[in-house]
């Protein structure tokens, strides 16, 4: 059975092209995760690897997953596929601009889920895809250099 979980909008301070250039060449990501390195527990970044088509990352209990980019819609959409995962799921990320330099974004993860497990993980996957949504909206684009 196909579950749908949605984030909320969420508006970034920068271009629409920005985010989408930064976001769907995920080795960028790698200036972030190095200036997040005196922030946060290194033992939790060493476990994260980039490459620009997937981001992989060790989740407890499950093991590493990867989600990799399977398509690419120039400034409006990256859609990512997971791998090693116990279920299968897709995410969406979707991005529409709200000025020149403004846009905003929204994120959709589908997975197959039956009754029972879906009732276990709902509110954990509701969290998780609200999280990663403001987790995306934070990031200081403008200074990524692409």
């Amino acid at each position: 059975m196909e579950s749908k979980f949605e984030s909320d909008v969420k508006f970034i301070d920068a271009s629409q092209q920005q985010v989408y250039d930064t976001l769907s060449d995920l080795s960028r990501l790698q200036q972030l995760k190095e200036k997040l390195s005196s922030q946060v527990d290194s033992d939790k970044l060493d476990a994260i690897s980039i490459t620009p088509d997937t981001l992989t990352a060790s989740v407890p209990p499950v093991g590493a997953v990867t989600l990799r980019i399977i398509e690419r819609q120039p400034c409006k959409l990256i859609k990512f596929e997971a791998e090693q995962s116990p279920v299968p799921f897709n995410l969406w990320l979707q991005l529409l601009p709200t000025g020149d330099e403004t846009c905003k974004m929204k994120l959709t993860l589908k997975a197959e889920l039956n009754p029972f497990i879906k009732a276990v993980v709902n509110k954990p996957l509701s969290e998780g895809i609200e999280k990663m949504a403001e987790a995306i909206a934070s990031i200081k684009y403008k200074e990524i250099t692409l």
